[in-house]
């Protein structure tokens, strides 16, 4: 597994030649040691990828595509290695990082690789005489700084538009879990990116990230993490005016109406909640359940709940696999704690798990509390397989609930009811929503909230523009202009 940073087309040392342990959440152990990136290793790659933007900038849109789906290509015939290095960094199933993480992350680079020669410019029809033409510039060297819990997905996920709209990038995978990512630039080397397009420094937030945020030559910053490290990045990038987008934290509303399908429901709450752990920003954590069902609805939900597999994330047939690190264990275990303080009731979950091959492990039972809205359980994003229960009467209170966290990332419901769906799905302060499903996502669907959830949009169309500046341009082709000052009027 590659270990060192990769920049202007090598992997290299770090200049001070520190690394950093990532380690193994099954058990604890090392897995690799890192090249530790520093401040002078983010100017190394600024100043590669500021090397590299003109010749990229101007190579045809369509070649630049073809290096994308080449990538595409590549990551699927790599997808065991892949995913099984992305289940040790991260303590992701390897069901999953297999089945969906990295089949994801070859979609979005086929999908941007396909792309890019297709977002267009556009003609406006201005005064007579005129040829006004709108044209998507490139931004020059962005700077993406990735989050730990889907760090192959998100990979793709910005490096992809932004590559595709004729930027080079410079990203910082998260100190928790970097070898994927690294692994990504290797195999964009072997199918032939020009040196210095992508570069890989994996460091810490403070020094490495801090430099990315206030480096003069970078022109736009795509973070994804927490809403309190979002707001000091846009603080930051606020001096220099730097572009920023912010995909930040979330507080899922999950409302199961009286007469949605039991069955698909309780499934798709499980799946929403405790798929990766609960480390998803777009986690249904809020089940809202209507009165009337909400005892046989979670009579059905903890006994699902209860007989999902936990175990060593690299068996197939394990279900749910650790935190991804000892610090982040110990912050979901410590909400656990405040529940209980509050007057919340574990319904069940709570604990590490009993199993002794586990006992090395970052492991916590996936966790079920019942709790008032207003509590900080129900208020504070915890990332990991906690869900809290309300239960409302009225469609107007169960909105009510819903829209009453600061947050608005993503949301669903599930209804049997057309009418009732359309006019929720509106209602929903989100930037997602889901009906009769949760957690869907596709390169083409933009991907963002609202409130502190943040701005601006992964995916899609909208992603290019996020990583394009529109270039206006006016030609005159035979208006008459008269002159605006006549120092010669006619004499009389």
């Amino acid at each position: 597994m590659q270990q060192k940073l990769f920049i202007g087309g090598e992997f290299v040392d770090a200049a001070d030649g520190g690394t950093f342990e990532t380690i193994d959440p099954h058990d604890g152990t090392v897995l690799a040691n890192v090249a530790e990136a520093r401040a002078a290793d983010v100017d190394r790659a600024v100043a590669a990828a500021a090397s590299a933007f003109p010749a990229w900038s101007r190579m045809a849109a369509a070649d630049r595509g073809r290096l994308l789906l080449r990538l595409a290509d590549a990551i699927e015939d790599d997808v065991d290695a892949l995913a099984l290095l992305e289940t040790r960094d991260t303590g992701h199933p390897v069901r999953d990082t297999r089945g969906l993480d990295v089949p994801r992350t070859a979609a979005t680079f086929r999908y941007f690789g396909g792309m890019a020669d297709k977002f267009q410019g556009s003609v406006v029809p201005v005064e007579q005489g005129f040829l006004d033409y709108v044209v998507p510039e490139p931004l020059g060297v962005v700077g993406q700084i990735v989050p730990w819990n889907f760090p192959v997905m998100f990979t793709s996920w910005k490096m992809g538009p932004a590559l595709a709209a004729g930027n080079c990038v410079v990203m910082k995978p998260s100190e928790i879990s970097p070898l994927s990512a690294l692994r990504v630039a290797e195999l964009a080397a072997e199918v032939g990116f020009p040196p210095g397009v992508i570069n890989m420094v994996p460091g810490f937030g403070a020094t490495a990230g801090a430099r990315i945020v206030d480096h003069p030559a970078i022109a736009k910053i795509s973070f994804t993490g927490s809403t309190a490290v979002g707001q000091s990045i846009a603080r930051s990038a606020a001096d220099s005016l730097k572009q920023v987008h912010l995909e930040l934290g979330g507080k899922g509303a999950n409302i199961v109406f009286d007469d949605a399908d039991m069955a698909a429901a309780v499934n798709g709450t499980a799946f929403g909640i405790f798929h990766n752990q609960g480390q998803a920003c777009i986690a249904a954590s809020r089940l809202i359940v209507h009165e009337a069902v909400k005892d046989e609805f979670l009579e059905r939900l903890i006994t699902l709940t209860r007989s999902i597999r936990l175990g060593d994330p690299k068996d197939p047939a394990t279900e749910m696999g650790p935190l991804t690190s000892s610090q982040h264990r110990d912050r979901v275990m410590s909400h656990l704690a405040l529940t209980e303080e509050e007057g919340g009731t574990v319904l069940t979950g709570g604990h590490a798990p009993q199993d002794r091959a586990l006992a090395d492990g970052f492991y916590v039972e996936p966790t079920i509390v019942e709790t008032v809205p207003d509590s900080r359980a129900a208020q504070e994003e915890v990332f990991g397989p906690f869900m809290v229960v309300h239960a409302f009467k009225t469609e107007d209170e169960a909105l009510r609930i819903a829209n009453d966290v600061a947050y608005g990332l993503g949301g669903g419901l599930w209804t049997r009811d057309l009418s009732r769906a359309h006019r929720v799905a509106r209602d929903l302060r989100a930037g997602m929503v889901w009906v009769n499903s949760y957690k869907r996502v596709n390169p083409g669907s933009p991907f963002g909230g609202v409130g502190v959830s943040g701005y601006g949009r992964e995916m899609g169309f909208e992603a290019m523009r996020e990583y394009t500046s529109p270039k206006a341009t006016w030609i005159n082709i035979d208006a008459q202009l008269p002159a605006y000052y006549d120092r010669n009027p006619p004499r009389e």
